[in-house]
């Protein structure tokens, strides 16, 4: 390629989030180029086989049907920024990707909202950093995987806490906290049973649960209840049945809402 033309970026899943890091490689000089649900991974790798990154931008529900028909020779410049994202999701393919974990909302019609720094880990952070920065969109650069996966659970902690316990008190995420503090830290308790096993590692709940709260305080008017909240909770009990592991307070919740 001409040394003048940076190398192009695709991403798989052009929504709310997948727009924002397009925009943020355009500013920085990389044509972008999206992969729709309708079209075909394997005929756009054969026009596109050496992208400068695969940013995989798609719901958690189709992120192991993506990962299963990505192309070869896609895999090794992947980055995944999918919500409830840990390394048992991407560890089967054999794949050792760029991951972030967002922390900035975009909506429909709505400018980008930063909560608090995004943590980016591996061979691709620099590009992502970049471009988030591009948009002043704050980062913070992970070295150590370890840390990496913290984060990562740090965010599950948030969204899984926040949808559950809105989905029986609604309000925001300071209202949930000044208000229903033992309930939080009940759903916590089965939240943080789930992510042990999920993680096979132990975990800090108290470390885990401090770096939760900093997000609260970086958008204290966040709506506890998003659209996904009722699958996620479906989704939380379903790992706990299958591991065997006890979650009165999320069962209470689901038996409650019933």
């Amino acid at each position: 390629m001409n040394d003048v033309l940076k190398r192009p970026i695709v991403v798989i899943g052009i929504g709310e989030i997948g727009s924002v890091f397009a925009r943020g490689f355009l500013r920085l000089g990389h044509p972008v180029y999206p992969v729709t649900r309708g079209m075909d991974k394997a005929s756009v790798a054969e026009v596109l086989p050496e992208p400068e990154a695969v940013l995989l931008s798609v719901g958690e529900n189709d992120l192991h049907t993506q990962l299963t028909s990505l192309p070869e020779n896609w895999k090794s410049s992947l980055i995944l920024i999918q919500n409830e994202l840990l390394p048992k999701d991407w560890q089967p393919y054999d794949l050792n990707p760029t991951v972030a974990s967002v922390w900035f909302e975009k909506k429909k019609g709505q400018d980008v909202k930063v909560v608090v720094s995004t943590p980016v880990y591996g061979k691709k952070a620099q590009l992502v950093s970049a471009a988030l920065n591009a948009l002043d969109i704050p980062t913070t650069t992970i070295n150590d995987a370890a840390q990496m996966t913290f984060e990562l659970v740090r965010k599950n902690y948030y969204i899984l806490l926040s949808n559950i316990a809105g989905l029986k008190e609604g309000g925001t995420v300071s209202e949930l906290w000044a208000n229903h503090q033992q309930l939080a830290k009940d759903i916590l308790k089965d939240v943080h049973a789930i992510q042990v096993f999920l993680t096979g590692q132990s975990l800090d709940n108290e470390e885990l649960t401090k770096a939760m709260l900093l997000a609260f305080e970086g958008d204290p008017d966040h709506g506890c209840m998003g659209r996904s909240a009722p699958e996620r909770l479906k989704r939380a009990l379903e790992i706990a049945y299958q591991a065997g592991i006890d979650v009165p307070t999320l069962k209470r919740i689901a038996y409650e809402l019933e």
